[in-house]
């Protein structure tokens, strides 16, 4: 069996209804794994656990809420037994100029993106110290990288996110804890109603991919994440990899 398989592993994806989140979900469940679907979507939620059976927990909540992270944890143990992996996809934003940002746009951004994924993170130590080797995979995005208008809180919080990632990749390092960052670039419904919303931002974009396209969320991003929840990148922590057609390039 390929060590890319994820036969025997239980995750927590946020935001798993639907869009990356949804495809990874699908891709774990394919490749052995049981996943605990975190959304607040609950018609998606609940129609993606109908869709993969006994594979999928389904739990309806609001991730920027630390009691969400700690259920979440405790329906892993329950229904499956264990943790292993913990995917932070989640997020949720408000585009605008840095100066028509609002108190409420900033605090949407930081507690849906970075404060979630530090929840996630604590709640999950306890389950994820006891595998001998756990993954956590947090997702950054290339609107902080380059720098991209009307993303400031967006782009702030995914950037505290890499940084965060990277302390703790070497403070949980002897605990056999690995991770890892993704910076997707993917045509998901929210990216579509972006390119449609401002398509001169669209094109500029899209015209920076040297393979010539958005990606495929399932056929694209969820393999690269697949990839670092396996035992084959057991020898990867703290990396930024950017899932995102070679738009960026990081040194």
């Amino acid at each position: 069996m390929s060590s890319l398989s994820l036969q025997g592993k239980t995750a927590i994806v946020t935001g798993g209804a639907s869009g990356i989140g949804g495809a990874v979900t699908r891709l774990f469940v394919e490749r052995g794994a049981r996943v605990v679907v975190v959304d607040l979507q609950e018609e998606a939620g609940k129609a993606l656990a109908e869709e993969l059976g006994d594979f999928v927990a389904f739990l309806s909540g609001d991730v920027s809420d630390r009691a969400v992270a700690d259920r979440a944890v405790a329906t892993a143990v329950e229904r499956f037994g264990k943790l292993d992996v913990l995917v932070n996809n989640a997020s949720v934003s408000r585009q605008k100029p840095f100066e028509d940002q609002t108190d409420d746009d900033w605090a949407l951004a930081m507690d849906t993106s970075l404060y979630a994924t530090r929840n996630f993170m604590l709640a999950a130590l306890p389950e994820l110290k006891k595998t001998g080797s756990a993954s956590i995979i947090n997702f950054g995005s290339g609107a902080g990288l380059d720098g991209q208008p009307n993303q400031a809180s967006y782009a702030a919080a995914k950037e505290a996110i890499r940084g965060l990632s990277r302390v703790v990749a070497n403070e949980w390092a002897p605990l056999n804890i690995r991770v890892n960052v993704v910076c997707p670039m993917a045509m998901t419904a929210g990216v579509a109603a972006w390119a449609e919303a401002r398509p001169e931002q669209y094109a500029l974009s899209a015209a920076k991919v040297p393979l010539g396209r958005f990606g495929d969320p399932a056929k694209d991003v969820a393999p690269i994440v697949a990839f670092l929840a396996s035992d084959d990148a057991q020898y990867m922590t703290g990396q930024t990899v950017m899932a995102d057609g070679g738009a960026i390039k990081l040194r």
